[in-house]
């Protein structure tokens, strides 16, 4: 069975995508967190980040230099959290390099997200318009 994130960078599984480039991919996050929670992954399969080809590993934390800024803008956030689970035993459930990208909004305080928040019912129209503010920044 192939990889879900692989799939979905071959087109054959929907996503809400906000960037893209040679390496890399950056989608939303399906069960959010919080809003404009973002995955970044790479277009090369490989499930630990120190195994990565060196050109792969390069445009994946320039990707995420990138993105940062602009996620945290679109919900006006000072901050964010920024995460890799690499290896089944620090919890990664997909085995494929990602990383997660959660803006941390001035309004959130010091409270980190909730696991319920993950439950929480979100439509399509939610996606496309959370999809549309972060690339109306990334594009600024």
């Amino acid at each position: 069975m192939m990889c879900i994130l692989c799939r979905i960078v071959e087109g054959t599984l929907p996503s809400y995508k906000v960037y893209e480039d040679e390496h890399t991919l950056a989608f939303l996050d399906i069960a959010p967190v919080a809003d404009g929670h973002v995955l970044l992954i790479t277009k090369h399969h490989q499930q630990f980040v120190e195994d990565l080809p060196e050109e792969v590993y390069k445009a994946l934390f320039e990707s995420l230099k990138r993105l940062v800024k602009p996620i945290q803008a679109a919900f006006d956030a000072p901050a964010s959290n920024i995460s890799i689970n690499n290896g089944p035993n620090a919890g990664q459930i997909i085995p494929h390099v990602h990383i997660h990208i959660i803006p941390r909004p001035k309004k959130a305080g010091k409270n980190l997200f909730s696991g319920a928040a993950r439950f929480k019912p979100r439509s399509k129209e939610y996606f496309e318009k959370i999809a549309e503010r972060i690339m109306k920044e990334i594009n600024r």
